[in-house]
């Protein structure tokens, strides 16, 4: 795929936002940037001189941890702090240090098992852990995580994004579609995943119906 290609479906998905899911001019900067930040990781990490391909990360590439606590942490309400297991897991985690932070979080899970985002965490540490491989551990804690509450996202998204780095972006595509469904109209992590699953069908060469993005 070429980069006038890239570009020019990163123009498409921008036009989409606006016009279909009428993202107002005070989200444009947002929604620039996050355009912005994909096309970097895709020369980062893809090949724009290599014929046309779905541009997923390699399961063996590691991911920054501090990012994988700023993403999970979109999914759970920023006033309520999680539980000293988690702080201290997540302490771990940036230092990509997962198993040490799999061992905190599994705690979590085993002192509240009710405990929505041990579960997730615990999953996105086990699949960083097995560098980058949706073990059966991961999928069932994320099962676990889906199970406590299917309308937040967290682990539909982060299990979807192991199946992206597994080579597989249709199940990657079909998680995140069912997490917009299954969420409530004023989650604050939605509209940026109706932005990575733009970017994902743009990627893909798939124009979604509005009711999948939830529209």
């Amino acid at each position: 795929m070429s980069w006038a290609l890239v570009i020019g479906l990163a123009v498409i998905t921008f036009g989409a936002a606006v016009l279909l899911l009428k993202v107002g001019k005070g989200g444009w900067s947002l929604l620039g940037a996050t355009l912005l930040f994909g096309l970097a990781g895709y020369g980062l990490q893809g090949s724009p001189g290599q014929p046309a391909a779905p541009g997923a990360l390699s399961a063996e590439q590691p991911v920054d941890g501090e990012l994988l606590v700023t993403a999970r942490r979109e999914y759970f309400d920023s006033s309520q702090l999680p539980s000293r297991w988690i702080m201290t897991g997540d302490g771990f985690a940036r230092r990509g240090d997962y198993e040490q932070a799999a061992g905190f979080y599994r705690s979590a899970t085993e002192e509240n098992p009710r405990d929505l985002e041990a579960w997730i965490a615990l999953g996105i540490a086990l699949v960083e852990h097995g560098e980058g491989n949706l073990t059966p551990a991961a999928l069932y804690a994320f099962e676990r995580a889906e199970a406590l509450d299917g309308s937040n996202g967290g682990a539909r998204y982060f299990l979807g994004l192991s199946w992206l780095r597994a080579g597989q972006p249709l199940r990657t595509r079909e998680l995140w579609i069912q997490a917009l469904e299954n969420a409530p109209e004023d989650a604050a992590w939605r509209e940026s995943l109706i932005l990575r699953l733009l970017r994902l069908d743009a990627m893909l060469g798939i124009t979604p119906p509005r009711e999948e993005t939830g529209e």
